[in-house]
């Protein structure tokens, strides 16, 4: 029997095509908003490019279009909100309530403080209309963002290139799993299938690579190689700035590199080239352990040049087949831009609010806030996940009639091979409240609680309850206390932010659909 692999992470010599680029930024971060916000009624606010009429057949050919989008929008009930060309849905709005209902450390909740989608929306509507001023003072025009998102593209251009490509090349039989498995007993089947699927993946995309190298008349211009290696010498060995690293810094290409020498063409195609700075630039990509040790050689040099120009020969195909219009990619790269300027722009609000803070302020506010510093209350706890409410009840009747909660536990639960551990306020926010009124040995439930998958109801035993402790002030706190400071001033200068942005940019919540949601409740 035969076995098509359809997904793979394709290890091509120089190359790396990663197949899920969702986890490349965390999401913003997320800060509690200070004062409960007023709902903007939808029919209250329009937005300055929207016209008020109701009439589409007066309009102009773009009011009619922004007419004909906010009726779709009015009709989604998945939408809840719209500014500018944004929009955010009921989906988006019940992710972010489930982040900002986990606990964080750094900024002090009380028990039973629960995340209001009000105001989380309105939060999110803030982070739109902080992304459009960004936009319009170009921050997203600076040298360094345009290469992110160019390369962030392109990377996704070739992965689809590759991905349709080796549809139906690459088969693994299972007479070669076994084969595999004998020259390595350790292995087991899942990951022999793709150890092979991988290698058979290489030899096909070099095949590929070879065709479109001739392809697109890649020809090298080798009379730049030995001044390539005098100048990657130079920055090696003569850097401007003394260094301890004995490797080439990103800053380097830029601040050391005359625009000449950054122009240097080693490697021509069509309608492209690989100039000294790319081939820095691939340089600086790898971690200076794996950094070549021969680039004061010309071999050296066309080693790496050779390496350089893989990418930008996919990328050339891949846009002559018009995996550039590709709309889903595009629009994933406008998102991760958002971020990227979301970020930046946050930043520089709060760039002047930094250490070090006098101590007599740091021990000051210890003092106030003693509660935030001292030794929590902690539990020891074994629990039983169940699918649903009817489950957990269920279970609860039959250990209140003397079940074991092991044995239990084997029947019901969706975690069997969880095991007993220590936990406080920190990791259970709202829920510990509840816990902490169970004594040893006691059942407590049903109870929800954070799982990996989201909110679950579960049956908890208390095995243990140690009472926290405060603290007193000491040298070793200094760093915490401060955190805590600055974090808390910093977000208080957010939250002042996304109010004055707020009163620039013109935006609308559909309040009905969200009046019905409760952080609780999302699956």
């Amino acid at each position: 029997m035969k076995l098509f692999v359809s997904k793979l992470t394709l290890f091509f010599p120089g190359l790396l095509i990663v197949l899920c680029l969702g986890c490349l930024e965390k999401e913003p971060e997320a800060t509690n908003t200070a004062d409960k916000p007023e709902v903007v009624e939808m029919e209250a606010v329009h937005t300055k490019d929207k016209p008020a009429v109701a009439d589409i057949n007066t309009a102009h050919t773009a009011d009619k279009q922004a007419i004909i989008e906010t009726k779709q929008e009015e009709k989604d009930p998945n939408i809840v909100a719209k500014i500018g060309p944004y929009t955010i849905t009921k989906d988006e709005l019940e992710k972010r309530l489930m982040m900002e209902l986990r606990p964080n450390p750094y900024e002090p909740q009380s028990e039973d403080q629960t995340p209001n989608a009000e105001s989380v929306l309105r939060e999110m509507i803030a982070e739109k209309a902080i992304v459009l001023e960004a936009r319009k003072q170009n921050l997203h025009q600076d040298e360094e963002t345009i290469k992110v998102i160019k390369d962030f593209k392109e990377k996704k251009f070739v992965n689809s290139l590759l991905l349709n490509y080796l549809k139906g090349k690459i088969t693994v039989t299972d007479n070669e799993i076994d084969e595999y498995i004998k020259a390595n007993p350790d292995m087991n089947r899942e990951r022999a299938k793709a150890m092979l699927a991988r290698a058979k993946s290489g030899q096909v995309l070099n095949i590929y690579y070879n065709q479109l190298y001739k392809k697109f008349h890649v020809q090298k211009l080798t009379e730049n190689f030995y001044k390539t290696a005098q100048i990657h010498n130079r920055l090696l060995n003569w850097p401007k700035e003394p260094r301890k690293a004995t490797f080439i810094r990103i800053r380097q290409i830029k601040e050391e590199l005359t625009p000449e020498e950054q122009n240097i063409v080693l490697a021509t195609y069509d309608n492209g080239k690989i100039t000294l700075k790319d081939w820095f630039d691939t340089l600086c990509e790898m971690s200076p352990p794996s950094r070549p040790k021969d680039l004061n050689t010309r071999q050296g040099v066309e080693n790496l040049l050779d390496r350089a120009l893989k990418m930008p020969i996919f990328v050339a195909e891949a846009k002559l087949l018009g995996y550039d219009k590709d709309e889903k990619i595009l629009k994933e790269a406008r998102e991760y831009e958002d971020r990227i300027l979301l970020n930046k722009a946050k930043k520089e609000k709060i760039k002047d609010i930094i250490g070090p803070v006098p101590e007599e302020r740091i021990i000051d506010y210890f003092n106030k806030n003693k509660e935030e510093f001292g030794i929590e209350d902690m539990i020891k706890i074994d629990q039983i996940w169940c699918q649903d409410l009817k489950t957990a009840q269920k279970v609860k009747s039959e250990l209140d009639n003397g079940k074991n909660f092991e044995a239990v536990k084997q029947t019901y639960s969706f975690e069997k091979k969880s095991t007993p551990y220590n936990t406080s306020f920190s990791s259970e926010g709202m829920f510990f409240k509840d816990l902490w009124k169970g004594e040893p040995n006691e059942i407590v439930g049903p109870i929800k609680g954070f799982h990996m998958d989201g909110i679950k109801w579960r049956v908890v035993k208390i095995m243990e309850k140690t009472p926290g402790k405060a603290k007193e002030y000491s040298a070793d706190m200094k760093g915490l206390v401060e955190m805590k400071m600055l974090t808390k001033q910093r977000n208080a200068a957010l939250e002042e932010y996304r109010k004055e942005i707020l009163e620039k940019y013109p935006y609308e919540i559909y309040a009905d659909r969200i009046k019905d949601i409760n952080p609780l409740d999302i699956p």
